[in-house]
Parts: structure tokens; C-alpha cells; sequence
């Protein structure tokens, strides 16, 4: 790369239409209500196998009454939208309208698009069970998407601020009488970045009526995501007043175990460990595979031992990222490195910029 043409990358790009955050940000809501695609600018970003003007017409698909039909898009906007875990700009731009079909879809299909929209706005995070990735939403700065350019971070900004956006049509599906409805929705709202208050509170209540295990996991999971993104010092206590109360159902207890172990960095406390590990546990990786944040840890459906042992076994190391342009010099854990490492194998085009070498200490 020459370092005169990218040595101001990528600010100078910042609000211009190469910015997805910035497009995203520009479709008016009635261009989303009224499922108006041909206003919005797909041909400036690709999908992982093709250009985004293919996009509308799988989401055309997706909301039609054909089940057959639906479900064949459905299939194409995961392998086009999110191959191998990682995401990409034109995502960002199909959201609000996969939210929009979702929130009138038969209950199976609500469930899957909703989840990829929560896949679309998150970091590559396949097998990454350990308490600083669990829970982890934004990616590296130096992630790149590479047929174009844009850093993959910035698409799930966009995602993001998408999901904020339409917050009226994620919140009703709380009180869905599906529990896979409502166990997915917890994972989008996670992904909020406004209204945050008010989106925590509703979480709360559903969490105070719940009678679903799966949705119960699910409801703590993604009210600890919030607090800990958003730095909310109250939320360690109110996770370790759930996993230490004995007279809360177990699946609360090893959820909020799991949360409280994401919002500090206290080793874990044995009583902790006690539940974690007890015998009885594992009898829950089957029942609570299907949570989002667990399904992606192992796909043989050991996903809540496989991140119980990695929480309560790793050892946490730091690594620096040498940056010989200049930009910067990043300070990365050892589980937010392997997950990059993962990313730039796995994802087709995604990359890192730069020549940068990883060194442990």
C-alpha cells in the first residue's frame, strides 16, 4: 500500500459516502416503512460474494408470503451478510430493514433474521468463550473489510445506531410469545447505544416476569453487555446479589455467575467456582445452548462449559500492537488478539492494515 495515498486513512473518510455510519445514518424512515430499496445506495459496498445491489432483492424474498422462498434468502443474507463469523459494510445497510421484517414474520424466521442483524453489528467472536470477549461488541480498530477499505468496526457502528434507531419495533418483542423471540431480542437490544435507561429497564422488567430458562440467561446476559460497555458500577453487585442467592432458579445463578465474571476482574470467588463446576451444571449446556451469546462458543453444544472453563482457567496476558506507520500503538488482550487472529483467517477479504507484529508479555 502506498503510505502517501493511505497515510490520513481512514479520517479523511469520515462522513463521506465511503463512511457506512454516515449512509446508514441518511435513509429517511419513511424510505425504511415503506421498504423503498431502490433509494437506498447498495452499490457502494459489496457483500462477501458479490455487490450490494443482490441485497434487495433477498430482502424482497425474505418479506414475502412465500415460506419456501424466505427461508432460501434468509439462507443467502447469512452466507452473503455474515460468512464465518465476520461482518460487512452492506449489512449495516440491510438492518433496518431486516428489523422491519421481523417484526411481522412467522415466528421461526422473526427469530434467525433477528439474529443476524445482532451479527451484523457485533465483532468476530466464534469461540470466544473468555470474560473479556463474551460480551464483547466492538472490533479492532485496525480490522479492515478488504474489497472496501471501510474498517470493519464502523459497520457495526452503523448496525448499531441502526438497532437504536428502531428501538419501537425491538422492545414489543419482549412480551413475544415465542421464547426464542424473546431470548433474541435481548441479544439485539444489547447491541443499543441509545436510550439506554430505557432499554436496561425494559429489560429488567421482562427479566422480573420471565419464566423461560433460556430467556432468563438470555435477559441477564444482554443487561450485563449494556452495563459493562457502558461502565454502569452498579451492575457487578446486582449480578453477584443474583448468582449468591440460593433461592434463585440455577440457570439465573450461572448466568449471572457468567456476567458478574465479565464486569470485573476479581478472580472468582470459590463460592462461585463451587457453582460453576458443580456436577449438576452440566446437565444446563444442552438447555441453554440455543442463548446467542453461548450458541457461537462451541457448535458441538458445549458451548456453557466450554466458557466456564475458559473463564475460570485462563490466564489473562496483554499484547501490544506495533504500529510502524505511526497511527497509534493499541494495548490488546489475549483473548481480543486470538479473536483477531480468527477473524483475518476466516472472513474472505477481511484483513489488518499495516505489518504489524504481535508480541506477548
Amino acid at each position: 500500500m502506498d503510505d502517501d495515498r493511505w497515510g490520513d486513512w481512514p479520517e479523511r473518510w469520515v462522513g463521506t459516502d465511503c463512511d457506512v455510519r454516515a449512509v446508514v445514518s441518511a435513509i429517511p424512515r419513511e424510505v425504511k416503512d415503506g421498504f423503498r430499496y431502490d433509494e437506498v445506495p447498495w452499490q457502494r459496498f459489496r457483500h462477501f460474494y458479490g455487490p450490494g445491489e443482490e441485497i434487495p432483492g433477498l430482502l424482497a424474498a425474505l418479506a414475502s408470503g412465500d415460506a419456501e422462498a424466505a427461508d432460501g434468502a434468509l439462507r443467502q443474507l447469512w452466507t452473503s451478510l455474515h460468512h464465518q463469523g465476520g461482518t460487512i459494510a452492506v449489512g449495516a445497510l440491510a438492518v433496518p430493514f431486516l428489523l422491519r421484517i421481523a417484526a411481522t414474520a412467522r415466528p421461526e424466521l422473526c427469530a434467525q433474521t433477528l439474529r443476524l442483524v445482532a451479527e451484523i453489528g457485533r465483532c468476530q467472536h466464534m469461540g470466544d468463550g473468555s470474560r473479556e470477549g463474551l460480551l464483547q461488541v466492538a472490533e479492532e480498530p485496525l480490522m479492515i473489510e478488504g474489497s472496501t477499505m471501510c474498517p470493519v468496526d464502523w459497520t457495526i457502528q452503523a448496525a448499531r445506531q441502526a438497532v437504536t434507531y428502531d428501538l419501537h419495533l425491538l422492545l414489543p418483542l419482549l412480551s413475544d410469545p415465542d421464547p426464542e423471540v424473546r431470548s433474541v431480542a435481548a441479544y439485539v437490544l444489547a447491541a443499543a447505544t441509545g436510550e439506554l435507561s430505557h432499554v436496561s429497564s425494559a429489560l429488567q422488567s421482562r427479566l422480573a416476569k420471565e419464566d423461560d430458562a433460556l430467556v432468563r440467561v438470555s435477559l441477564i446476559l444482554a443487561i450485563a453487555q449494556l452495563a459493562r460497555e457502558h461502565q454502569d458500577e452498579h451492575a457487578p453487585k446486582w449480578a453477584r446479589g443474583l448468582w449468591s442467592d440460593l433461592g434463585r432458579p440455577p440457570e439465573v445463578r450461572i448466568g449471572a455467575g457468567l456476567a458478574w465474571l465479565c464486569l470485573v476482574t476479581d478472580p472468582a470467588p470459590d463460592e462461585l467456582r463451587a457453582l460453576l463446576t458443580d456436577p449438576g451444571t452440566r446437565q444446563y449446556d444442552d438447555l441453554l445452548q440455543p442463548v446467542p451469546w453461548l450458541t457461537w462458543i462451541d457448535p458441538t453444544g458445549v458451548g456453557l462449559l466450554s466458557c466456564i472453563d475458559e473463564m475460570l482457567t485462563a490466564n489473562i496476558r496483554e499484547t501490544v500492537l506495533d504500529d510502524h506507520w505511526g497511527w497509534r500503538t493499541i494495548k490488546l488482550n489475549h483473548a481480543t488478539v486470538s479473536r483477531l487472529w480468527r477473524a483475518l483467517g476466516s472472513a474472505p477479504g477481511s484483513r489488518r492494515v499495516g505489518r504489524n507484529r504481535c508480541r506477548s508479555r
